[in-house]
């Protein structure tokens, strides 16, 4: 059993993590939306808050995507709790500069911040801007490297490094270390590399929405994986919640999401197959979500977390007993649904907890 677990909140930087057809849950990308998402967020008591990074909309190109990092050190200036997460894809901003902005924003942020590491999946991006996708074992090992020389940054280590893609010579940056030894390290990613990578480099490995069963072979597959230096590598879990006062609301609740999700293939086609188009083709985590029938972002309902408030509580217990520590939670319509879980899973997990520790 893990501690208490985290409850974080995707930040809606697409401008939805679910029906873009939903009644009461507009496409909305803006700034002000994802301010204010973030400072409620706060104010219910979620612990953390990831927001994606992507130049283009992945969903559609023609809507609004909101920068990750520039929203980012917004955010960190506005909040005084919650910890903040930014997605970065290594091969799009060079380690040095990275470690500098990422110090930069941990500053602002009082010792609140945290980078999440993803090697790219989503092709456009890459290629139609100009800076190209390498292939993914490639991916990897550029990722690598990458990492090895942003973590020495950020915990104030002069550097020298030379790798076949980094070199590196003799780099210190300064100021590091105000608040604690260095910014937390994620790492998104399913496959081999990913797994070698998060023990070799990452404070916490996220998974993709899945079954008990396949996330509890890849947590200790990658246990078994030599770490040196580091604390014991932790795992968080991305999830997408229906929940309600009952378990036959929720079923309904769950049926009107793939309702929802039916007249958004009508009207705008298969995201996860447009998605597949754009993907790389040896990309697990693509591989994996097409097997997975779900609602949400990355796995979304395959976590598990559909039912009524008792039985959704029960189910992050359940996670935690298996080494989840961090839930990275979506909703829809977001606002309403992260409030309602706040009020009434929340409770339920923390009562759950301590019952669990007074009887052991």
């Amino acid at each position: 059993m893990t501690g208490y677990p985290r409850f974080g909140v995707w930040a809606n930087v697409h401008g939805t993590m679910a029906a873009m057809t939903h009644p009461e849950d507009p496409v909305d990308a803006s700034w002000p939306r994802v301010r204010d998402q973030i400072l409620l967020a706060e104010r219910l008591g979620f612990d953390s808050t990831l927001i994606a990074q992507h130049t283009m909309n992945p969903l559609d190109e023609s809507l609004d995507q909101l920068d990750a990092w520039s929203a980012a050190a917004a955010v960190a200036a506005l909040t005084e709790k919650i910890e903040i997460i930014a997605a970065v894809k290594p091969s799009i901003i060079h380690p040095t500069v990275l470690a500098k902005q990422a110090q930069g924003i941990e500053e602002i942020s009082g010792g609140r911040f945290a980078i999440n590491v993803v090697n790219a999946w989503w092709i456009p991006d890459l290629e139609r801007s100009g800076i190209g996708m390498l292939e993914h074992g490639e991916r990897y090992a550029y990722g690598t490297e990458w990492l090895h020389v942003v973590r020495r940054l950020l915990t104030g280590e002069r550097t020298t490094f030379h790798g076949n893609y980094f070199h590196v010579d003799d780099f210190v940056l300064h100021p590091t270390g105000t608040f604690r030894e260095r910014p937390r390290i994620y790492l998104g990613g399913e496959s081999t590399p990913a797994r070698d990578l998060a023990a070799a480099e990452a404070d916490v490995l996220f998974l993709n929405g899945q079954a008990e069963d396949d996330a509890y072979e890849l947590i200790a597959d990658v246990r078994r994986r030599a770490r040196v230096g580091l604390h014991p590598l932790r795992f968080g879990m991305a999830a997408f919640v229906v929940t309600a006062p009952t378990q036959r609301e929720a079923a309904e609740l769950l049926e009107y999401h793939w309702e929802l999700n039916a007249r958004d293939k009508a009207a705008e086609g298969d995201t996860i197959e447009r998605f597949s188009r754009d993907t790389d083709p040896a990309s697990v985590m693509w591989q994996r979500l097409r097997e997975r029938p779900h609602i949400g972002p990355n796995g979304g309902t395959a976590a598990g977390l559909v039912g009524d408030y008792d039985t959704v509580a029960q189910r992050i217990v359940d996670w935690c007993r298996g080494g989840i520590e961090i839930f990275m939670l979506a909703f829809q319509p977001f606002e309403a649904e992260m409030r309602r879980f706040a009020q009434e899973v929340m409770p339920r997990v923390r009562a759950l907890m301590e019952k669990t520790e007074i009887a052991s």
